[in-house]
């Protein structure tokens, strides 16, 4: 069960509003996190995390924005942080972005629901469920179909790498308050 089903879609600040209230009422509140995550430049998709909970750093295997991925993740006490940066700077990886994130977590069913402003990105709501491989593609499209039955239509791949590739190439003036 290490393989991550996920779809997502960017949404208006209307939408997160209404949603917001939706998941409220309909859902179960897992828990609100702020997340500074460092994406490293690089061949593997490498991150390193400080939230309100814990420090992590993580490989997630395939490529960006695939529809189910396997992730490998340890977790350290939050205080590692800056550790864990040095660690990969010292190894001769170069911090490629800077991601700075609210979430807002919800148990919807059997599915988890993030809400999300990342800072100089926009808002999203992602369904995710941990799966097995051989169930990978059945649990994406029941995630399709429970976002549909939100109204809101996945967002295509090719306009998240768009936006993921501008916001990589802008994100310290996308990010400046």
């Amino acid at each position: 069960m290490d393989i991550e089903a996920e779809i997502r879609s960017f949404i208006s600040e209307e939408q997160y509003g209404q949603l917001l209230l939706f998941f409220q009422q309909n859902a179960s509140f897992m828990k609100e996190d702020y997340q500074e995550t460092f994406y490293f430049d690089g061949e593997q998709d490498l991150r390193i995390q400080k939230n309100d909970f814990f420090a992590k750093v993580w490989l997630k295997k395939g490529k960006l924005h695939d529809d189910h991925r396997e992730e490998i993740e340890i977790r350290f006490d939050r205080s590692d942080f800056e550790k864990l940066e040095q660690l990969f700077l010292s190894m001769g990886l170069r911090v490629g972005i800077k991601w700075f994130r609210k979430r807002l977590e919800f148990k919807w069913d059997d599915a988890t629901v993030c809400l999300d402003f990342t800072r100089g990105y926009g808002y999203i709501i992602e369904l995710e469920k941990m799966c097995s491989d051989h169930d990978k593609e059945q649990e994406v499209e029941k995630l399709k179909q429970k976002l549909a039955s939100l109204g809101i239509a996945a967002t295509p791949k090719a306009e998240f790498e768009a936006r993921f590739k501008y916001y990589k190439e802008n994100w310290r003036e996308l990010v400046k308050e």
